[in-house]
């Protein structure tokens, strides 16, 4: 059974960091591409970052230079580092298995990430 738990969210002000966590199990996690995404209130999910198993990354341009995407293979777990945080990047922050045929246990539940001016 697939499972995707993201963690590290939380209340922080405009300027700091957060370090979000999602830990998978139920797959072979070091072949699979991972991806956060989040969606604002009131807004459609949009894409954050993607990280494939050979560890090549790519993130939105509203995020280069603030945000880094990273993985622990042995820990079956991706990273999302968020520096610089702005009260746009408010929003709940999911992880998610980059597959096709996508399923909804590829997606985990979000972390809510709010940032405070």
């Amino acid at each position: 059974q697939v499972q995707v738990v993201e963690s590290g969210g939380g209340l922080v002000q405009s300027g700091g960091s957060l370090k979000l966590s999602c830990v998978v199990s139920g797959i072979s996690f070091s072949f699979a591409a991972m991806a956060w995404h989040r969606q604002a209130p009131g807004k459609q999910r949009e894409f954050v970052a993607r990280i494939t198993p050979g560890g090549n990354t790519n993130l939105t341009d509203s995020v280069k230079g603030r945000f880094t995407i990273s993985r622990d293979n042995a820990k079956n777990t991706v990273y999302l580092q968020m520096n610089r945080l702005k009260p746009e990047d408010t929003a709940v922050y999911y992880c998610n298995i980059v597959r096709w045929p996508s399923d909804k246990d590829d997606w985990g539940q979000g972390t809510q990430v709010t940032v405070a001016s």
